[in-house]
C-alpha cells in the first residue's frame, strides 16, 4: 500500500513526524510532501500559474512553497506523474483541533478534500494541543488506521473523506458527534491607523462554545471524533422554490 502524509502546520511539525511513523508501521511505500512552513487554515487553496518549489528533504520527504493542497497536487501531477499513485491520504496530526466552521477552513482537511478529486481514500487528523504522548499511541494509531482501511468500502465513497479529532489521551473511546458552531476569527485588532489605511490582525483561537453532542463536547470528554464529510454538499431547491424565484419572463418548466 502506498501512503502520501501532508499537513498545514510544515513539514518539519512534531504531528506529521508522528503520522509518518504511524503510517510506515502499516505500509514500507510512504511519502511526505508538506509545506515549508505554517499554512494554519489554507483550505483548499491552490497555486495556479505561479511558481511552485519542491525540495528533496530525504528519501521520499519533500517540502512544497504552496498551500497544503498544493502538496496533493503537486505529488499526484509530479512526484507520482506516471508512476503509481497512493493507495491512501493521510492528513495532520493538525496542532489543536479541527472542528464546527474549521471543517471549511482547515488545511488539513483540505487536503482530505483536494485526495478526494483524485479518487483517493483521505483522513484528516488533529488533536487538542499539548497531547500526553505514550508509548501507546503509535500502536492504537495505527489499529485505527489499519481497520478504517480495511473497511474503506463503508465511508470512503466517491467525494467523502474522515475528519478524526484526537483527545489528550490515547487509547480512547470513538464517538460520531453533530457538527457544533465554534467560530474562529471571530474579532480583529488594530495594529496601526494613518488615515484610510487600517492595519489589523485577527488573533488565533476559538471561543470553545459548545452544545450537547457536538464534537467539542465529546473531544472534552477523553473520545475520538470522527465525521464523514463531502465536498458536494448538494441541496437541491425545490421545483416550487424556483418557480418562486425567477422573474415572470424567465419562468421554466422544472425538470
Amino acid at each position: 500500500m502506498r501512503i502520501l502524509v501532508c499537513n498545514d502546520d510544515g513539514v518539519e511539525a512534531p504531528g506529521i513526524a508522528f503520522l509518518g511513523e504511524v503510517a510506515r508501521t502499516l505500509s514500507d511505500d510512504v511519502w511526505v510532501v508538506a509545506p515549508d512552513g505554517k499554512r494554519t487554515a489554507g483550505s483548499s487553496s491552490l497555486t495556479i500559474a505561479r511558481p511552485l518549489t519542491m525540495t528533496r528533504l530525504s528519501e521520499r520527504r519533500y517540502s512544497c512553497s504552496g498551500t497544503p493542497a498544493d502538496c496533493v497536487v503537486t505529488a499526484m501531477t509530479w512526484l507520482f506523474n506516471g508512476d503509481k499513485r497512493p493507495d491512501l491520504v493521510l492528513s495532520g496530526v493538525n496542532d489543536g483541533r479541527n472542528v464546527a466552521e474549521d471543517l471549511a477552513y482547515s488545511g488539513t482537511l483540505g487536503i482530505a478534500r483536494e485526495a478526494t478529486f483524485w479518487g483517493i481514500p483521505a483522513i484528516g487528523f488533529s488533536r487538542v494541543k499539548n497531547p500526553r504522548i505514550t508509548d501507546q499511541d503509535v500502536p492504537w494509531m495505527a489499529d485505527l488506521i489499519r481497520g478504517l482501511w480495511q473497511n474503506r468500502d463503508v465511508w470512503a465513497t466517491e467525494g467523502h473523506f474522515l475528519s478524526i479529532n484526537l483527545p489528550e489521551d490515547l487509547p480512547a473511546p470513538i464517538r460520531q458527534p453533530k457538527i457544533g458552531r465554534d467560530k474562529i476569527g471571530n474579532s480583529a485588532e488594530v495594529i496601526s491607523s494613518d488615515g484610510d489605511t487600517v492595519v489589523l490582525v485577527v488573533p488565533r483561537g476559538r471561543p470553545h462554545s459548545t452544545t450537547p453532542g457536538d464534537e467539542n463536547e465529546a473531544i472534552d470528554g477523553g473520545h475520538v471524533t470522527i465525521n464523514r464529510l463531502s465536498w458536494f454538499g448538494e441541496a437541491p431547491l425545490k421545483p416550487d422554490a424556483l418557480l418562486a424565484i425567477s422573474p415572470p419572463s424567465k419562468v421554466q418548466e422544472a425538470v
